[in-house]
């Protein structure tokens, strides 16, 4: 594993516009998408990275199940009136679409679980579209992680026989990048042959008169894939109402997906699997005997209000108010190794239930965060 200085193609700012990617540069001018440099892997390393999301997306399955047996939905913050549609989705075998998860590495021993990003996970355009275009035009004789636009139409084609008929809905908030993330994965839907349409998630709309969702002219919206968190839709005003039976809309990501996108889960795991060489120490109740840990709050994006607690290495997240009352998880402190003076996180996809590929976001501090930048890779022996 190493990280590479490459030749930025001519005009590539126009290039990967036009595949969709339009948020390549920060509003302070810094690069998002990094064309001038570029991370390398051996098929071994590779494999050792696939070999860790597969063990861990199996953990995680199980650790579901685990929750739902025991009826440990304190740990998430779960509202009770949720765990019936949340168990509901589990057993019917609702298609978890996609997801990420976050992994320290540095080409030697194991990868290290950081956190799952399992319901609205983004920077997917970037790691299934943008860099394999990039790869394509730059080392054309060289190979990628990355079959995730291909298992993601696979995915599709499976979900559709659990779908109501009719129009999928893809919602999302407004803002460039969730926009067009959601266009992107309508993009697959679309050549799985569904028939889909894209709105607003603040256009969603209930009729009371019909106990069901609509769109803003009244049309049904029986299905939907929501790029929008589920712990901010049961908080919302029509949250009630994802609870009814007959549920009203089938959402993806399903329910279920509740017990994993939430950092409760990296202490289930450890409680679950303590020997796993893919886990680090993770508690609820505080740091327990960890010298050195970070502190996370369960429901939290971008690193916002995480505190490391290390010796020499006390740093805090940027604060957010809106993260941290429904609690925390303790976590062990891996430092990810640096780069040139980068840290590279490892985003390892899952779709459907399987590995699919990688994206890397990598900054100069020890808390990734939304001034992180995203570097392509290739392997290379």
């Amino acid at each position: 594993m190493e990280r590479r200085a490459v030749r930025p193609r001519a005009g590539w700012q126009e290039i990967v516009e036009g595949q969709g990617f339009t948020w390549h540069t920060h509003e302070d001018g810094a690069p998002y998408w990094r064309e001038d440099a570029c991370y390398t892997f051996t098929a071994a390393e590779v494999g050792r990275i696939e070999a860790a999301a597969a063990a861990l997306q199996a953990m995680c399955l199980e650790a579901v199940q685990h929750v739902l047996d025991r009826g440990r939905f304190a740990a998430y913050g779960i509202p009770d009136w949720m765990v019936p549609a949340l168990r509901e989705s589990w057993e019917r075998d609702e298609v978890g679409l996609y997801g990420r998860f976050d992994l320290a590495y540095d080409g030697r021993g194991y990868p290290k679980l950081l956190e799952y990003n399992a319901d609205t996970p983004t920077s997917l355009v970037e790691a299934a579209v943008v860099q394999w275009y990039w790869l394509e035009d730059r080392f054309p004789g060289l190979d990628q992680f990355n079959s995730l636009h291909e298992r993601l139409v696979a995915a599709w084609k499976r979900a559709q026989d659990l779908l109501p008929a009719g129009t999928v809905y893809f919602l999302h908030q407004d803002t460039e990048e969730d926009q067009q993330t959601t266009a992107y994965l309508r993009d697959t839907a679309d050549q799985a042959g569904l028939s889909t349409a894209q709105m607003l998630i603040e256009d969603l709309g209930w009729d009371a008169a019909r106990n069901g969702f609509v769109d803003l002219d009244g049309r049904p919206v029986r299905a939907a894939f929501k790029l929008y968190p589920w712990e901010f839709m049961v908080r919302d005003g029509f949250g009630p109402h994802l609870a009814r039976q007959p549920r009203p809309c089938t959402f993806l990501e399903p329910a279920w997906k509740m017990l994993l996108s939430n950092k409760a889960l990296l202490a289930i795991l450890w409680e679950l699997f303590p020997d796993s060489p893919y886990l680090l120490p993770a508690y609820l109740d505080g740091p327990r005997d960890l010298a050195a840990y970070v502190r996370k709050p369960i429901l939290a994006r971008e690193g916002a209000n995480v505190e490391i607690h290390a010796p020499g290495r006390e740093v805090r997240g940027k604060a957010m108010d809106c993260y941290g009352a429904e609690g925390h998880v303790y976590q062990g402190f891996a430092e990810i190794p640096a780069f040139d003076g980068f840290r590279p996180v490892l985003g390892a996809w899952i779709v459907d239930g399987e590995p699919a590929g990688m994206g890397i976001r990598e900054c100069a501090g020890l808390i990734t965060d939304n001034g992180s930048s995203f570097a392509p890779h290739l392997i290379e022996g």
